[in-house]
């Protein structure tokens, strides 16, 4: 039972509910959109897969930062000494394979995509590529795997993403979003990150003109979102997709208040600034809802 609660931990099981959230979502949206026949045995599969390859590219992600993790979050299983490198590597290992047989078992498309997510995960934590390292290019491949490629995967699952631009367009909505958004995560880091030369934005420019910097992914994304419909390329419910967006107008401008009013908190607020929680929140609610949308509109 103690070897199993490390392993939990180690999976960090907090992360592992946006983007499960975000492959079924995604499974209803291209329902909505499409009518094709909803195979839920594909569509659990889907989801479970996302699960286990986001805990495999967080365990891959705290072996490389272990260095980093002895100053920023020294609780962890690995500097704790709770777990060794050898066992977290099999974790890695096994869960890297059974997400990516789970999506081979779903189509083609649908293992085409976890399999261009689980390589940009490889890209980002380990060297010699490393993105982490970068500012600009860690904050890319995130928004890629967690933003764009989860949505069009969901829709994969039901339906082709090859005959129209709806489901990229929705997962560009979400790249947006991760593409600042993200940062919230590495405010609490830059001490750890300057020490192992991972350049993150708070590192680079400090708390003021980093938080300034990404305000934008707490607002550009729901106006793409409502743009949507004015173009005729979201064919969810109009009025539920602009209350969405509304709503998340309202609370991304909240956040913004919240990171920029005393920046220098985000520095010092604990494992995690509040912001970060948030962000994982309006990623939940932003699929649940967008969902939610498509599906009222098979109701006409």
């Amino acid at each position: 039972m103690k070897a199993a609660a490390t392993y939990w931990i180690f999976a960090r099981p907090f992360t592992l509910a946006p983007p499960m959230v975000g492959i079924f979502c995604g499974s209803l949206i291209g329902y909505g959109a499409t009518h094709a026949r909803f195979e839920a045995l594909n569509v659990a599969l889907a989801v479970a897969a996302a699960g286990i390859l986001n805990a495999a590219s967080n365990g891959l992600n705290q072996i490389y930062d272990l260095e980093n993790d002895r100053v920023n979050k020294p609780h962890r299983p690995l500097p704790s000494g709770k777990m060794t490198r050898r066992e977290a590597w099999i974790f890695v290992a096994i869960a890297y394979a059974v997400a990516l047989a789970m999506a081979a078992s779903v189509n083609l498309q649908t293992f085409a995509i976890y399999a261009i997510a689980g390589i940009a995960t490889v890209a980002y934590s380990a060297p010699p590529i490393r993105l982490k390292r970068h500012p600009i290019g860690s904050n890319l491949i995130i928004a890629l795997v967690r933003g764009e490629l989860l949505k069009v995967a969901g829709w994969a699952a039901i339906a082709t993403v090859l005959s129209s631009w709806e489901p990229w367009y929705i997962g560009f909505i979400y790249f947006i979003f991760l593409l600042g958004a993200t940062t919230t995560k590495d405010f609490a880091d830059i001490e750890g990150d300057r020490k192992a030369g991972c350049m993150t934005l708070p590192v680079k420019y400090g708390a003021v003109r980093s938080a300034r910097a990404i305000s934008f992914s707490f607002i550009v994304p729901w106006l793409i979102m409502a743009l949507g419909v004015f173009l005729g390329i979201l064919r969810g419910n109009p009025l539920a997709i602009f209350l969405l967006s509304g709503v998340m107008l309202v609370w991304g401008t909240c956040v913004i208040y919240l990171i920029n009013k005393d920046p220098h908190r985000l520095v010092t607020e604990g494992e995690n600034h509040p912001a970060w929680h948030h962000m994982y929140w309006m990623m939940m609610v932003g699929h649940l809802g967008l969902a939610g949308a498509y599906l009222i509109g098979t109701l006409h």
